[in-house]
């Protein structure tokens, strides 16, 4: 699976931009943005640019990507009430009819 991190534009020159973001820099691709500038959002994939996107996006993303880290890293933070049952919680019949093999309606 590949997630997409956005990252900010600390430097750019043709081709190749040092970005920012999540706690680390790093040199990314942006042959598949074109020219971007000091300043600029991206959402970067395996070390390539592959969508400009703007700060409220970026903030979306990262803000996603926390709760990512948070419910893998550790204790999960819905861990009195996720709010879903797992399919380990349920019934053979709930599991089948949320795999769309339960019982036929008339």
């Amino acid at each position: 699976m590949c997630i997409g991190i956005p990252m900010q534009v600390l430097d750019a020159r043709e081709r190749r931009a040092l970005v920012s973001g999540r706690g680390e820099q790093r040199e990314v691709d942006t042959a598949l943005v074109g020219d971007v500038a000091p300043g600029e959002w991206l959402l970067v994939f395996l070390d390539a640019a592959r969508e400009r996107i703007d700060a409220q996006r970026a903030a979306e993303v990262n803000a996603a990507l926390d709760l990512l880290a948070g419910v893998l890293g550790g204790p999960s933070l819905f861990a009195d009430d996720p709010g879903f049952a797992l399919p380990s919680a349920m019934s053979v019949h709930e599991v089948a009819a949320l795999a769309g093999a339960g019982p036929k309606p008339d």
